[in-house]
């Protein structure tokens, strides 16, 4: 079966979407602020490998998206808090979705990389949490 050359419609409107939903670090800092509010030294500590100027740039396209307020507050020193939305609050149940498949997925998907990178094809998936090569692994605790 052929690709519909229409198959997407112009007005859809996915074509809206925030695609930060599925970068590196918004996710993470979902996780991050779904207890409350969080200052920005705050929200480096969990994500130490972050740049401040990438995790700014992450904030900022969140708050623009609708899915993070900023708060500043005139204190001495300033102080400034990122909470979620209610939109950005319902991104919950999609990372969770998202860390189950990883749960059940990823030795598998790493298997794949690993064959990919060898020359070869791609593993076939197991399912089981145990690659095609029968190496049982698991995913992190953080995932």
């Amino acid at each position: 079966m052929r690709l519909d050359a229409d198959m997407f419609d112009p007005m859809c409107p996915s074509s809206a979407l925030p695609f930060q939903v599925g970068d590196k670090w918004t996710g993470m800092v979902v996780r991050c602020l779904e207890h409350g509010p969080r200052r920005f030294g705050e929200l480096r500590a969990p994500l130490r490998t972050v740049t401040p100027k990438v995790l700014t740039e992450t904030l900022r396209a969140m708050e623009r998206d609708g899915l993070v307020t900023r708060t500043a507050y005139e204190e001495n020193p300033p102080r400034v808090e990122y909470a979620l939305t209610p939109l950005g609050r319902s991104l919950l149940t999609l990372i969770e979705a998202a860390r189950v498949w990883t749960r059940e997925h990823l030795p598998d998907l790493l298997a794949a990389r690993v064959a990919y990178d060898a020359g070869g094809a791609p593993a076939a998936p197991t399912g089981s949490g145990v690659s095609a090569a029968g190496v049982v692994s698991g995913p992190p605790d953080n995932a």
